[in-house]
């Protein structure tokens, strides 16, 4: 059994009550009642407004809301949920946790705006794939772009998160966007682990991967991206598990050891 790495565990959003957010919606606190068509698809963020200053996301950057009333998203660093009633063209939006990843300042910075933006009663206006939504007065929106499914097999998957059973940890500093892997038509695993070139046999049947002896190259790179490098070969140990959920791919093995990964 493969040693337990330190993860930071999903915990409630207590620093959004500064922010003016409602807390304490659990799952299925909102409801999806007939509105805007919202539930049930991925949205890229593109961006942020709070007080008249719009912030671009970073990659990686999406949402998805559930029938059950459930936002689940990325925020470029963080995993978060929420609770959310559709109620026409308005949808009421209570954050109420997030994982604790540390981040960069820069990431660190849109998520606040984006926990500010993404919060309480907005608007909102949906046009072909863009969907715009907006407080009452103005002050805050989110723009979102919804983003077609992406096939398991010849996506390129790039690792934006360690797992340890239901708790993620973020990639090590300077080793983000590095790792980057497709599963091929071909049977074959290929792609990069952070620094080193990656190849091996993949045999897929229905939701278990079984890879065959892992190649690689023998390049010296960074700390970081070797000591990414060194978890994931570690996570790729033995009979996996995938699970697919729009654009996000979700890897792991017996002892619950693995990554999400987010098409592109």
């Amino acid at each position: 059994m493969k040693t337990p790495r330190t993860l930071a565990a999903l915990v409630p959003l207590l620093f959004l009550a500064a922010c003016g957010t409602q807390q304490g919606a659990g799952p299925g606190a909102g409801a999806v009642g007939p509105g805007l068509p919202v539930e049930g698809t991925q949205w890229t963020i593109g961006a942020v407004t709070v007080d008249g200053a719009r912030s671009a996301a970073p990659p990686g950057a999406r949402v998805e809301i559930a029938k059950d009333g459930r936002a689940r998203g990325n925020t470029g660093c963080n995993h978060f949920g929420a609770g959310v009633a559709v109620r026409g063209d308005t949808l009421t939006v209570s954050p109420d946790e997030v994982t604790e990843i540390g981040c960069p300042a820069d990431l660190r910075r849109f998520e606040t705006a984006l926990f500010k933006a993404f919060s309480g009663e907005l608007k909102g206006v949906l046009k072909g794939k863009a969907l715009t939504l907006t407080s009452p007065d103005g002050r805050r929106g989110v723009e979102l772009t919804a983003e077609p499914d992406a096939p398991f097999l010849g996506t390129t998957w790039t690792v934006d998160a360690l797992l340890s059973g239901t708790t993620a940890a973020s990639l090590p500093a300077g080793s983000e966007g590095k790792a980057k892997l497709t599963f091929g038509k071909d049977g074959r695993l290929t792609g990069s682990l952070g620094c080193n070139r990656v190849t091996a046999p993949a045999r897929i049947s229905g939701a278990r991967i079984t890879l065959g002896a892992i190649a690689t190259t023998r390049m010296i790179c960074t700390g970081p991206q070797m000591d990414l490098e060194t978890k994931l070969y570690e996570a790729l140990d033995g009979p996996l598990s995938y699970r697919l959920d729009h654009r996000t791919l979700t890897v792991t093995d017996a002892d619950g050891q693995g990554f999400t990964a987010t098409a592109g």
